[in-house]
């Protein structure tokens, strides 16, 4: 069962979420150019505005909080305080070019285990959302991760295909997707809310950063699920990550680890 602190969170982020998604959609499918940072990915007036609401409601209503968001960085020096990870629009690429997959994420993290985090995905209208103890909930119907037992009946999905062979994952890659039923590339956020809401069976995601996942590990683990790195372990700090169901973990593992 929630905690009333834990509920507090869960719906802090909720309504944060919301409300920085509905600011982006201003700016979605107009001719809103973006900025390129120093690693060739697209930043936009959206992103800086919406990270810029979602910060000004965390120190307002948790001041003592801190906070780390892919646009402005850290706020706060205190590490042992609770953190919440933000990305105001993660799928920017999909965001520049109208494609409706880009999500708001946020997320709390307490003493290094997730507790409470919402992804927002504006142009869809769905909110995904989970708190520790809580269950997870898509739009207010509780979702699970699907039951499928085998890997060679389930979907995979991933976000960019040419990132395998740049983290040296490219034949783990391969061995995954032969095995499996089908693959496609629902990517970014959105492929691991798939998961999260039983669309699809696995997303893999060979580089990762910490905010660009915040909320995922409580919202697989409340639905049913595993969010984590390759090896098994439950974290947003291993630099890659994977969603999927705990039926079939055993057996991702298994292929990954061949290498």
């Amino acid at each position: 069962m929630v905690s009333s602190r834990m509920q507090e969170y869960l719906e802090f982020a909720i309504q944060t979420a919301h409300e920085a998604g509905r600011l982006t959609l201003g700016y979605f499918q107009t001719d809103l150019q973006p900025d390129m940072k120093g690693d060739d990915t697209p930043v936009t007036e959206a992103d800086r505005k919406a990270e810029e609401l979602i910060r000004a409601r965390i120190e307002h209503r948790f001041p003592g909080h801190r906070i780390i968001g892919e646009e402005y960085g850290t706020t706060g020096s205190d590490a042992s305080a609770p953190c919440w990870w933000i990305d105001p629009i993660d799928g920017t690429k999909a965001f520049v070019r109208g494609v409706p997959l880009y999500g708001v994420l946020i997320g709390l993290e307490v003493e290094n285990r997730i507790v409470a985090g919402a992804a927002y995905f504006p142009a869809l209208d769905e909110m995904l959302y989970a708190a520790d103890g809580s269950g997870c909930f898509l739009n207010g119907r509780r979702c699970r991760v699907r039951s499928t037992r085998s890997l060679a009946r389930s979907i995979v999905s991933f976000t960019n295909a040419a990132s395998f062979k740049a983290a040296g994952r490219e034949a783990a890659w391969r061995r995954v997707i032969d095995t499996a039923w089908h693959s496609v590339g629902w990517s970014d956020a959105y492929g691991h809310a798939l998961v999260a809401a039983g669309r699809l069976e696995l997303m893999l995601d060979p580089i990762m950063n910490p905010y660009d996942c915040g909320p995922f590990p409580v919202i697989l683990r409340e639905a049913g699920g595993y969010f984590g790195d390759w090896s098994g372990n439950e974290t947003i700090h291993a630099k890659e990550a994977l969603s999927t169901t705990l039926d079939l973990l055993p057996e991702v593992l298994r292929l990954i680890r061949r290498e």
